[in-house]
């Protein structure tokens, strides 16, 4: 069963896992095949490291944490792979890894969302699990924005047609 705060911080979650993707893409239509393997420098990853890179992150903490499934997780590969995958199937592989992590959000209650887990080798409840999956997809959703907008000098529109000057209607002052 879930109670209100559950329901609230799944709907959130979910909200802000499924901003990500429509980010993401507009990023790869910005770029060609070859500036998504492109590195920023030998201590950096490119577009399509950073998009395998978040699909072996979600897999492992939900689909596998949370859902109880196998770990196969190769994490040295998504970062050594330069190649082989284009931007749509990259978007294709990101997209449908976002869409079965909210699935499995979705079905979380209480019980799962307090219940501790271990998951590359740190310990978190259910809500740790999804506060790192959130804020992790973000983090490398910005950096892929960044070196978008780096290699492209123009600003992607994510907040187009926002007026985000708005102040809080609640605000006292």
């Amino acid at each position: 069963m879930k109670n209100n705060l559950s329901q609230e911080f799944i709907t959130h979650s979910i909200f802000r896992l499924e901003e990500n993707p429509p980010r993401i893409e507009k990023c790869l239509n910005q770029l060609n095949e070859a500036e998504v393997w492109k590195k920023p420098n030998g201590s950096s990853n490119s577009v399509g490291n950073l998009i395998l890179h978040l699909c072996g992150n979600i897999t492992q903490y939900i689909l596998s944490s949370l859902a109880n499934t196998p770990d196969y997780r190769l994490r040295d590969l998504e970062f050594s792979t330069e190649g082989g995958f284009s931007k749509k199937e990259l978007f294709e592989k990101i997209d449908q890894v976002i869409k079965d992590a909210v699935k499995v959000i979705e079905q979380c209650d209480e019980t799962s969302l307090l219940k501790i887990r271990s998951v590359q080798g740190f310990e978190f409840s259910g809500t740790g699990i999804i506060i790192h999956v959130v804020e992790h997809l973000s983090y490398h959703t910005g950096q892929i924005a960044f070196w978008t907008k780096f290699l492209k000098n123009k600003d992607l529109g994510f907040y187009e047609g926002m007026d985000l000057n708005e102040k809080n209607l609640d605000s006292k002052i």
